[in-house]
């Protein structure tokens, strides 16, 4: 994957590999120590259920997609489902 700045993801769409439009990239999560990234926070789509899918949540109701799961980022941000 080629570099992308991080100014340019924010609030760029996140959808699923099934093509399923999850919400909006709200925040990144990282180790400050080696600057591993860990999660997308994605502010979910309010017609997506939580019960739907296979990410855990936060407090704020916000999916946690590792960052491992990140197939492809284009005009949306593609995570694996």
């Amino acid at each position: 994957m080629s570099d992308i700045l991080a100014e340019n993801l924010s609030g760029k769409s996140v959808m699923g590999s099934d093509g399923t439009e999850l919400g909006l990239l709200y925040n990144i999560t990282m180790d400050l120590k080696s600057g591993e990234l860990h999660d997308l926070i994605i502010e979910p789509d309010e017609e997506i259920s939580p019960r739907t899918v296979d990410f855990d949540i936060n407090d704020a109701g916000r999916f946690l997609v590792p960052v491992s799961r990140v197939q492809a980022v284009k005009d949306y941000i593609v995570v694996q489902r």
